[in-house]
């Protein structure tokens, strides 16, 4: 397994957790309270940092020196081919979020359509990027 297919593994077990994480936070702090009444920008960024953090870390581990391989011209396009997918979803999120804004939705809505948007994009392109390493391109 390549380095680059050892990383569409991480992104996508860390998209998946994070999100997950989140999720529970915010759900865990809802009580009797409204759901948008919670505070969710604290468990959002911590679990967005933390993303962040970990990527760097398992990153550092599968980048071994004795493991290090060049990218070569399949890696290149089935990178290009899961980002075109993530990046479609992307967009249908960010239109989500943009018309939470015109009805002047709650923040904490549109907070979360956007960081929706974000994780599914990541696990959408992942699956894409895994699919394609497994059985090809599908061109």
């Amino acid at each position: 397994m390549s380095y680059e297919h050892r990383s569409v593994w991480v992104m996508l077990v860390l998209a998946v957790t994070g999100y997950g994480v989140y999720v529970g936070l915010v759900l865990s702090r809802v009580g009797s309270q409204p759901l948008p009444n919670v505070d969710y920008v604290p468990a959002m960024l911590w679990t967005i940092c933390g993303a962040i953090v970990a990527s760097i870390i398992a990153h550092m581990f599968l980048m071994h020196p004795d493991k290090r391989e060049k990218r070569d011209r399949r890696d290149l396009e089935i990178d290009r081919f899961g980002e075109f997918i993530g990046h479609g979803v992307l967009v249908a999120g960010a239109l989500a979020a943009l018309l939470l804004a015109m009805v002047q939705a709650e923040h904490f809505w549109i907070a979360n359509v956007i960081y929706l948007a974000f994780a599914v994009s990541a696990i959408v392109a992942s699956i894409a990027k895994l699919v394609a390493y497994r059985s090809g391109m599908p061109w």
